[in-house]
């Protein structure tokens, strides 16, 4: 059920961007911005979408947002992959922006799809004005200093520092990093309905980590064809991971033990929670 439903999520959420990216000025930059919002597994989408099935919002609605997060994670993939950050030359199994076309190029396409993002999460289609100012407020909460891009720093901060990372400190890196999204994106269905996010806060801060142990170690035993990018990039650099810090028969315990915690903070809604389930299942048994 859960990956039908992905593949018809991200199908969706493709036919949005067509629809908006179609109407702006062919120029490099919107090229760009329209290669890189292709493809990928449209997690955060979906888990909008699917939220909002979970509290009865029309897709119409739904759609919106969800198009939106995956715009504002389009974006920060664009930024990561430069040279002044993790320097990647291939996303998604495609050469990345800046190679394909310049670095100037990739900065104009991530900050135009970040202010996408908030102009698709207010459109009004979305909802009453107090709902999309809350998309609005969460989302930059999620995605600047106090959230992605704080995980960010804090990741750049530790391949300079004089000892790795400890567990604590990495779990906070990763919360930002990884998690902020995650949860923006589960929570984003209560919040159209203006309902209580306090279940799916709990069952998305568990999946954000199992998701970030899961890449980890992926980095270690996985196949870079298969995950579309360069892998073992953390170890050749010596930075501290779960797997590094836990070992790697331990992470995949405590990724398997949070998705058991996060699937136990749905049991409320009974079994119209079943997808998200296999979706948090999905996320520690995938390859790429």
């Amino acid at each position: 059920m859960f990956r039908e439903q992905l593949a018809r999520d991200a199908a969706r959420i493709q036919n949005q961007f067509d629809l908006v990216l179609g109407g702006l000025d062919d120029l490099d930059v919107t090229q760009a911005m329209a290669y890189t919002t292709q493809g990928g597994k449209r997690l955060r989408g979906f888990l909008v979408l699917e939220s909002a099935r979970l509290h009865d919002v029309a897709e119409e609605q739904a759609i919106w947002p969800a198009a939106g997060i995956e715009a504002l994670h389009a974006y920060s993939l664009v930024h990561d992959d430069l040279p002044c950050m993790d320097d990647d030359d291939l996303r998604r199994g495609k050469p990345t922006i800046h190679v394909k076309w310049d670095q100037a190029t990739a900065v104009l396409a991530g900050d135009a799809l970040q202010t996408l993002a908030f102009e698709l999460c207010t459109r009004p289609e979305v909802g009453a004005a107090d709902v999309r100012a809350e998309l609005a407020l969460t989302l930059a909460q999620a995605s600047g200093a106090q959230g992605m891009v704080l995980g960010q720093a804090l990741d750049i901060s530790a391949e300079t520092a004089a000892e790795p990372l400890n567990l604590d400190e990495i779990t906070r890196l990763q919360a930002g990093k990884t998690g902020a999204l995650i949860e923006w994106s589960a929570c984003a269905g209560a919040r159209l309905a203006q309902a209580d996010t306090t279940p799916l806060r709990q069952y998305a801060q568990a999946l954000g980590l199992a998701f970030q142990i899961a890449d980890d170690i992926l980095d270690v035993e996985g196949d870079a064809q298969k995950a579309g990018k360069r892998l073992q990039k953390d170890a050749d650099a010596g930075k501290a991971t779960f797997v590094s810090l836990l070992g790697l028969d331990a992470a995949k315990l405590r990724a398997a033990d949070l998705i058991e915690q996060g699937c136990a903070a749905l049991d409320t809604y009974g079994s119209r929670a079943d997808t998200l389930k296999e979706a948090a299942r999905f996320v520690i048994a995938r390859d790429s």
